[in-house]
Formats: structure tokens, sequence, C-alpha cells
């Protein structure tokens, strides 16, 4: 491990980089240098609000030499753009989900770092908060013996109810299956490995939404994805998971995750979270047919966004592999491409990437500490 913070640069000064910047000032392994955007004056703003001491536009991160690593936080139809741009320039990158929108592109970038002897870690990293990981290690523990099927539920009426600029959520390389899937696919790919097949139905509901929050409200605009999706998904190591992921249910009912398997069914928290309670439901008793759920011990730290850096940090000066990998970020982007595809056709479609699954974190990791 060095002693000097590795030097991060942010390229997107928008409301996700807020929480970004709370949590990586708390870990002593980094320090943020600089902070630019396409809007020069929300950088400088987001500078100055984080006692960061530089800022200016994109450009200017990717040629700051005292940035190692860049923080990717643009829109995602171009994510790609921006992170081969610093992979380019030499830098590392942590990207927000997904890492890409199209298959080439994504390829494009692992296949650049690869060659550059660089690392590229991909949103999200809530899966290596306590919640996901205390259920991981639960598996791995063998609490609910082999792990046979999953079901996931992320439903709600959809975010055109409370974001003022809801239209980029209804357009291709968004809608329920990119703007969520990834929480949930990540933490599927984390308790099963890699997905082999995909057969999903869709449906568009309404071609067209309304504005219902802020100054645009009333203003309309078309829909051009599916907004309410079933998938399954067949894995190569064997089990199987079917998901809801809609903005068309007037029920809300978020991070809905069970994994059952051959002694028992644990239900892992949220993962849009960091934390959440962990429980088991085992057979039933054989005389009285009844069934509890059962508490699970979480243990190890809560953390926040900024957690995928740390680990990436500090496989960096290992050389061990880090966990929230650009291989697992583009074997969910070719899941979610796979469901898509599948809706459009109505057939199964096969998913040709893979990607190692990692092993949990152990529950005495910190972030806060060298």
């Amino acid at each position: 491990m060095t002693s000097q913070p590795l030097g991060v640069g942010f390229i997107g000064a928008g409301m996700i980089s807020d929480t970004y910047l709370e949590h990586l000032a708390q870990f002593p392994e980094v320090e943020v240098i600089a902070i630019g955007d396409i809007d020069t004056d929300r950088a400088s703003a987001q500078a100055e609000k984080h006692g960061v001491r530089d800022s200016g536009r994109p450009a200017d991160i990717l040629a700051h030499p005292d940035v190692e690593l860049v923080v990717n936080l643009t829109i995602p139809a171009v994510h790609a753009e921006i992170s081969l741009a610093a992979i380019d320039a030499g830098k590392h990158v942590w990207s927000e989900k997904p890492i890409s929108v199209d298959r080439e592109s994504g390829r494009q970038l692992v296949q650049r770092a690869a060659e550059k002897g660089l690392r590229v870690g991909i949103a999200p990293d809530t899966v290596l908060g306590r919640g996901v990981q205390s259920a991981l290690r639960a598996i791995a523990r063998g609490d609910i013996g082999q792990p046979l099927a999953a079901t996931t539920t992320m439903q709600g009426p959809g975010p055109d109810q409370w974001h003022q600029n809801p239209d980029f959520f209804f357009q291709p390389g968004a809608g329920p299956i990119f703007d969520m899937g990834p929480y949930y696919l990540t933490t599927l790919v984390n308790v099963f490995g890699s997905v082999t097949r995909a057969s999903a139905f869709g449906l568009t509901p309404q071609q067209e939404r309304r504005v219902m929050a802020g100054p645009r409200t009333g203003e309309t605009f078309p829909v051009r994805v599916p907004t309410h999706v079933h998938a399954n998904l067949e894995f190569e190591a064997g089990g199987t998971s079917t998901s809801v992921y809609s903005w068309d249910s007037p029920l809300v009912r978020m991070g809905f995750f069970e994994v059952t398997g051959t002694e028992g069914t644990l239900a892992i928290p949220d993962p849009n979270m960091f934390e959440g309670p962990l429980r088991v439901m085992r057979v039933p008793n054989r005389e009285t047919r009844e069934q509890a759920w059962e508490e699970l011990p979480s243990d190890g730290v809560v953390g926040g966004r900024g957690l995928g850096v740390i680990d990436m940090v500090r496989a960096i000066h290992s050389g061990q592999p880090h966990r929230a990998s650009a291989e697992i970020g583009l074997h969910v982007l070719d899941t979610m491409i796979a469901i898509e595809q599948s809706v459009a056709t109505r057939q199964t479609v096969e998913v040709t990437s893979r990607a190692d699954r990692p092993e949990p974190i152990p529950a005495d990791w910190d972030p806060y500490r060298v």
C-alpha cells in the first residue's frame, strides 16, 4: 500500500456527485483533485462546496497531471466515450452504470483498458455494502444450501411522478431495465455467476407520459422503451431467476429480492441500498407446518457511493482483481440488451459474455482505515 493518496478527478458535477464527494472525502486512500463538467460554473460550484482545489472542463480533468483515476458521472449515452477518453489519457476509471448503452463500445473499453494495464470499475457499488455482502457471506456459509432460484421485483408508477425532467428515463438506453436493472442484475451475478439465456415479455402501456412535478408540470413526452418487463434468466452454474421491472404499477414494491436454496429461502436487502434487514425462511416444522422468518446478522461496513472506488484503488495497489469490475459491468449490459431483444423478438436470447463471480468481502474490511 502506498503512503500517498491516489488523485481522483470527477467528470460530471450533477446531483449524484454530491454523495460521491461526501463519501470519498472520508477515505484516506484517495484525494479528489479536480471536478470537470461541460457546465464549468456547476463544476466550480461543486469544487467550492466540497473543498476541491481545481475545476474546469472535462478535457482539463483528462489532462490534469495529478489525476490518476477518473470518476465518470456523465449521462449513460456518453459513459463509454468519456471512459475511453480517460483510458487513452492514462487514467483508471470508475463509471456510473451502465458501462455503455451498446455492446461494441463496452467491449472496446474493456479491451483498451486491458491493453494499457488500467482498471475500469462499474457501478453499482451498493453490492459492496453491508446488506448484499452479508447475504453473499450467508450463501457462502451454506445457510440456504445450494442456491436454486431467485425472485425479484422493482415496481412503481415511474419517475415521471417526481422528476422535473423525466424524459430521458423513457428513451433507448434507459427505461426500468437500464436504469434499475443494474442493481438487481449485478447482485444476481454475484449470487449465481454468469447468465447464459434471457427470455422476457414487455409492455409499453402508455405511449406518452406527462411531467408531474416542477415547472414543466403538464408537458407530455413520448415513451420509446418497454416500461413493464418480466424477465427470466438462466445461469451457467445452474439456477434461474424471474424478475419484474415496472414503471406502470400503482403499487410500489422496491427491493424485493429472494433467493431460494435447497435448505432455505434468503430475503436479501434492497440491492439499490447499502444496508437492510437480512432474513431466512427454513423448511416448515414437520408437526405444526408453521414457518417464521429468522433474522440473520448483518456485519461489515455500511458505506456509501464510492466503496467501489476504494475497493478498486486497493486492488490496484495489491495487484488483485477488484469486485465491481468492467467485466461484470459488460456482462450486465449484455444481459440487459438480451432482455430487451427478447421482448422485441419474443424469443429466448443467448448471453455470450461471461464474468467471474467475486468472493464476498471479509466482514472486517474497512475502507475508512489504511
